[in-house]
């Protein structure tokens, strides 16, 4: 029995091993439990750190739109929802494609084949999520807030999904690490992305004259 057990042990940490090489997540040699802070540190810090300024963007969009947000004050409550929105998509599809990745499932030269498939999915999900922020929309501003933060949902949810789609084969392609960079990547994309079409959307459909 223990001999069994200690086959079994030693196959799942090859299986583990494996993943780790075929998505190129730098291995630490000892599980996290046991890394050092300093290890741990070090493995996190450069892209967090990096992503502060790309999250500039984000500030800059909203000052751009600064007059259509100070005409229709109610396009505010909608902006948290949307980003976390898009940013949870994202997310979504990303971790599983890295885990794809990771497991074999999907190989590298697959990324247009499941890019297709996200399409699909990612406009049903924007879809039920709109109809549920439609209906916020109707009661906290009326038919045109709701129209500008339903059709935004849709687009930002489809742009979020995609994107976490494709990002983990472009960093797979790169030989960066998939477990440290997606997860922070998408989020900063999800933002930006998300601010700026949620105003675009609504510099369109609003009148602000």
């Amino acid at each position: 029995m223990e001999l069994v057990q200690q086959k079994n042990h030693t196959e799942h940490i090859d299986t583990i091993e494996s993943a780790h090489k075929g998505v190129h997540i730098e291995s630490t040699g000892i599980s996290i439990k046991n890394a050092s802070i300093g290890l741990l540190y070090k493995k996190r810090v450069f892209w967090l750190v990096l992503l502060v300024f790309g999250n500039v963007f984000s500030g800059a969009g909203i000052a751009y739109f600064e007059e259509i947000i100070t005409s229709y004050v109610a396009l505010v409550f909608f902006l948290p929802l949307l980003i976390d929105s898009g940013g949870n998509a994202g997310s979504q599809s990303a971790t599983l494609m890295v885990r794809a990745l990771a497991t074999g499932d999907v190989k590298p030269n697959d990324w247009a084949k499941m890019l297709g498939r996200e399409v699909f999915v990612a406009l049903g999900l924007g879809l039920s999520m709109a109809a549920a922020v439609y209906l916020l929309g109707l009661y906290r501003g009326g038919y045109d807030i709701a129209m500008v933060v339903g059709l935004s949902m849709i687009a930002i949810v489809l742009i979020g999904s995609l994107i976490g789609t494709v990002l983990p084969f472009g960093l797979h392609k790169l030989k960066l690490d998939l477990a440290s960079a997606s997860a922070p990547l998408i989020t900063s994309i999800a933002d930006i992305s998300g601010v700026l079409i949620y105003f675009a959307i609504a510099s369109a459909l609003l009148d602000i004259g």
